[in-house]
């Protein structure tokens, strides 16, 4: 039998802003701590947010590393159904995809909470 994998909501060790850019769409994920930036780094991948993502029918998704900021941008390609003045989409410009993003149940770590690390800006 298998242990059942505990998992946390990435809103639980992050925030997000998002918005549009024509038919894609950008969300700033910013880790709370030093520590959690660390462990998202590890844990949250393009795949996965692709993964989550892709129910509504979205592109490619690159992910941007922002350390001094400790923060990841997703660019998330056709995610907005044309983009904001082609979409009938009720969220036309992806402002409501970094809330929905809070919700991605990610593994939880080992050691809850997170102990205190350094980032180094590499």
């Amino acid at each position: 039998m298998h242990a059942a994998t505990r998992s946390i909501r990435l809103g639980d060790i992050a925030h997000t802003r998002s918005g549009d850019k024509g038919n894609r769409s950008n969300i700033g994920v910013v880790a709370s701590d030093a520590a959690s930036y660390v462990y998202l780094k590890e844990h949250l991948t393009e795949e996965l947010v692709a993964a989550y993502f892709q129910p509504m029918g979205i592109g490619k998704v690159r992910r941007h590393e922002v350390p001094g900021l400790l923060a990841f941008n997703f660019v998330i390609d056709h995610a907005l159904a044309g983009g904001a003045s082609r979409s009938l989409r009720f969220d036309t410009q992806g402002k409501a995809l970094g809330v929905v993003l809070l919700e991605l149940p990610i593994p939880a770590p080992a050691t809850w909470p997170l102990p205190p690390q350094e980032v180094s800006a590499s």
